[in-house]
Parts: C-alpha cells; sequence; structure tokens
C-alpha cells in the first residue's frame, strides 16, 4: 500500500476558492496535487498521469464530475492495463440523493464540500 506522500492526486474543482483551501490541506498533510478547473481538464490529465486517487466535484464547466469519471472509466476499460483510479465524488449537496447515480458513474466514495483535514486522512488511509 502506498503512503500518502507516494499517491498521485487529482482534485478537480472549479471555485478557485475550495482549489486554495484543498492545496492548503494537502500541503499541510505533507502531500502534493495537481489540479484541474473542469471535467474535461480532469479526463486529459488523468490520461497523462494515470492518478491512483480523483478528488472530482459534481458540478463543473465542460464535463461535469459524472461525465469526466465515465470517460476516465471508458479509458481505463480501453487501456486494459488494470488500473483504477479511486474517484471520490465532492459534493455541497446531500451526498445520499446522488448515492446511486455516483456509483453508476464509477465512483468510489463520496465527500461532502468543504474538505476537511481528518476526512482526507480517513481518505488516505484507505
Amino acid at each position: 500500500m502506498k503512503s500518502p506522500q507516494d499517491l498521485k492526486i487529482l482534485l478537480a474543482e472549479d471555485n478557485k476558492i475550495n482549489q486554495r483551501l484543498a492545496v492548503m490541506i494537502f500541503k499541510k498533510l505533507g502531500v502534493a496535487c495537481d489540479i484541474a478547473s473542469d471535467g474535461e481538464e480532469a479526463f486529459q490529465l488523468y490520461q497523462q498521469r494515470q492518478y491512483d486517487l480523483i478528488l472530482m466535484d459534481m458540478q463543473m464547466p465542460v464535463l461535469d464530475g459524472l461525465e469526466a469519471t465515465r470517460k476516465i472509466r471508458a479509458f481505463e476499460k480501453e487501456a486494459e492495463n488494470n488500473h483504477h483510479a479511486f474517484i471520490v465524488a465532492l459534493t455541497a449537496n446531500e451526498v445520499s440523493e446522488k448515492k446511486e447515480v455516483c456509483i453508476e458513474a464509477g465512483m468510489d466514495d463520496f465527500m461532502e464540500k468543504p474538505l476537511r483535514e481528518n476526512l482526507l486522512l480517513k481518505l488516505f488511509s484507505r
């Protein structure tokens, strides 16, 4: 199992304030992450880096989190290299409302925004 510092992490989030908050938390934890400002950018970055963990905002421009996740899962299937990114849906809304839709799109877990250090630590331990 990789340590959090060894994970390739992508934050897909269009809100600049949420991006800055996440980067501050990641730095405090000694973890680096890349940032995508929309779903299409997240997909393109994934094709290049094949991240271990993607924190995917549900509502983004160009492609929303669900569509970006579907594209990532299709890419993984076509690549046939057995790589599976762990994708966490980030939502400001009640998670239970969207849980089934997220699972169907290929997401692995859910987290409410704003990001919190203790929840990220729990996520890393998994």
